[in-house]
């Protein structure tokens, strides 16, 4: 969850939220990339772990407010991530692969020395290494399969993916020089939640959260 400030109150957003605006920047992308279909389902799809922890979300005691997702403990961070790529699996391989690779890449910023974080890392390479053979051996999905060219579409999903956090979280510096996208203009938009007061009881801010209004943020972009 991501938590944007709007005057007293914040606007709650769900992480599958954030990685649905990642794949609207995908789509509005002007560099060519392929499998266009599949990397831009990885985008959209890169947080699909956290939707369970979404529906349950648990309470900051210093902020009253629901924890994000950078307040999460290493064990529930994991066990998100473990989730990822195979939920992601039934829809895409390769979309799977880029998620894999995407949790990967988190986690090689992490202490290598936790064993936790080792058994992470070592299942997701074994997981990549399943995908890409049957990757290669399609017809259809071998040419992008190549070590370059999957390493470079889990650099745009990693790009996409910091584009997004930076809008909703108005971040100052976005990397839009140069400008990135095909048009001159693009239009995002994305559905949080406004919730108003603090809380140090779980259950009442799950229920005032589950009560609070939609908001749709409408973000324009413009070179």
């Amino acid at each position: 969850m991501l938590l944007r400030p709007d005057g007293d109150d914040v606007i709650a957003i769900g992480q599958p939220a954030h990685a649905w605006l990642s794949g609207q920047l995908a789509r509005a992308w002007r560099e060519p990339f392929e499998p266009w279909e599949e990397v831009c389902l990885a985008a959209e799809q890169h947080d699909v772990g956290m939707a369970a922890w979404e529906r349950r979300p648990t309470l900051n005691q210093q902020t009253g407010l629901p924890r994000s997702f950078m307040e999460l403990t290493l064990d529930e961070h994991l066990e998100i991530w473990w989730s990822a790529a195979p939920l992601v699996l039934p829809q895409s391989r390769y979309a799977a692969l880029l998620v894999s690779m995407h949790g990967t890449a988190l986690y090689e910023r992490r202490n290598r020395d936790d064993a936790r974080v080792r058994a992470f890392l070592d299942g997701q390479a074994e997981l990549r290494a399943r995908l890409l053979e049957t990757l290669r051996a399609d017809p259809r999905t071998a040419p992008f399969a190549a070590d370059e060219i999957v390493r470079r579409n889990q650099q745009l999903v990693w790009r996409w993916d910091s584009l997004s956090l930076g809008l909703l979280l108005e971040w100052e510096q976005l990397g839009l020089d140069p400008w990135p996208f095909r048009e001159d203009r693009v239009s995002l938009r994305c559905e949080g939640r406004r919730l108003s007061g603090r809380f140090d009881d779980e259950e009442a801010m799950r229920a005032a959260l589950d009560a609070a209004p939609w908001v749709t943020l409408e973000l324009d972009l413009a070179r």
